[in-house]
């Protein structure tokens, strides 16, 4: 039998394995796919993450394996920048800084600094159910008892989907393609997220590593069967979003639907509580989603800390999370809906561009703050 069962091998079961290990807890992840591998190409681990990989002795490591990010820039088709977030001031405050890396070198790592045995690969969790514990069963045929259970497992949980039985996912109404290619993505931009707001779409890219450029383009359902492609859908945008599109080979590039989950009313029962997007999936419109398991796991290790009673920990760490996570889940959604605007995009852009810089500083910083 196992104390403490995670589910999900992801980045925030992996970083709350880090946070138990640190703690000294026994747990066991178990994972559904046969090996951790690319998924999603590229990601940013804003200030808030990379703090409390600080605290788990893997920000150096991390800042290694993928690219300092100290600008956040909006722009224009002609990458004329409409609003510009200079964060330098809040890394030197936080000693820490954004950093955009490939998604499995971070899952690597962090998976790395768990012990083999600590993760169980080919899981796939098929049934749970509370008996004197839970009965975790895995489709490929083994069942585990364990105590605690942790939900790690993504915004379709089956843990939230059999436990809870509550969760409603809603569509942004918006596609969105993301890649990966070997670039010499020109000097100006290697410190800097950069995305392009046009009229119903949008393009984003960021260096995360010596070599390799991480873009997405999104655009609005209701448009999605009137191109023929991708530089057909971007051909009024920059030639350099029209070089990173056509240089990208088909198979490094994934399509997806963009989705969130409606606030749910708890997020933990008996023994059992849901991290990240199981709980609280968000539109990646903040690049926040990761970044807010991440936060969850470095909360319950805080409050673990306080109590050995997971149950008041699973209650109180509701208490302190809720609030933010609420607060990014909605205000993503409405910057996905705003950056998409198929009408009324020049006085979007003249109304961005009168927003003091505080006002951008101010809300990096509510962002990045972490609660305890």
């Amino acid at each position: 039998m196992n104390t403490i069962s995670i589910i999900g091998a992801g980045i925030g079961g992996l970083t709350l394995g880090n946070i138990l290990k640190q703690h000294q807890y026994d747990f066991t992840v178990y994972e559904a796919a046969p090996e951790i591998k690319p998924v999603g190409a590229g990601i940013m681990m804003a200030v808030n993450a990379m703090q409390v990989f600080d605290k788990l002795g893997l920000k150096e490591k991390i800042e290694k394996a993928g690219n300092k990010i100290h600008r956040i820039t909006i722009a224009d088709e002609t990458l004329k920048p409409i609003s510009k977030t200079e964060i330098q001031d809040l890394e030197n405050q936080y000693n820490s800084c954004n950093v955009a890396i490939h998604r499995a070198e971070l899952q690597k790592i962090l998976a790395e600094n768990i012990h083999s045995e600590g993760i169980r690969l080919n899981h796939s969790l098929q049934t749970i159910e509370k008996k004197e514990n839970y009965i975790l069963n895995f489709e490929n045929g083994n069942t585990i008892e364990s105590t605690i259970i942790f939900g790690a497992d993504g915004i379709k949980s089956p843990i939230r989907n059999q436990v809870l039985k509550t969760g409603n996912i809603r569509s942004s109404g918006q596609k969105c393609w993301r890649g990966l290619v070997d670039f010499d993505l020109p000097e100006r931009y290697h410190q800097e997220a950069f995305e392009v707001w046009g009229k119903g779409k949008r393009f984003g890219f960021v260096k995360i590593s010596a070599q390799k450029v991480y873009w997405y383009a999104c655009i609005n359902d209701k448009s999605f069967g009137r191109y023929l492609s991708l530089t057909d859908i971007f051909n009024d945008f920059d030639p350099l979003i029209l070089t990173l599109i056509e240089t990208t080979a088909k198979e490094n590039i994934i399509c997806n639907e963009i989705t969130d989950l409606t606030p749910i009313p708890r997020w933990y029962s008996e023994n059992l509580c849901l991290i990240g997007d199981a709980a609280h999936a968000t539109t990646p419109n903040m690049g926040q989603g990761a970044c807010q398991a991440i936060e969850d796991a470095y909360i319950i290790g805080k409050l673990l800390e306080k109590s050995k009673d997971f149950n008041i920990v699973f209650e109180e760490f509701q208490r302190i999370r809720r609030k933010k996570v609420d607060y990014i889940v909605n205000t993503s959604h409405t910057i996905g809906k705003i950056s998409q605007w198929e009408r009324g995009n020049s006085l979007r852009n003249f109304m961005m561009r009168l927003i003091p810089d505080r006002i951008n500083q101010n809300m990096a910083k509510k962002i990045i703050e972490l609660e305890i």
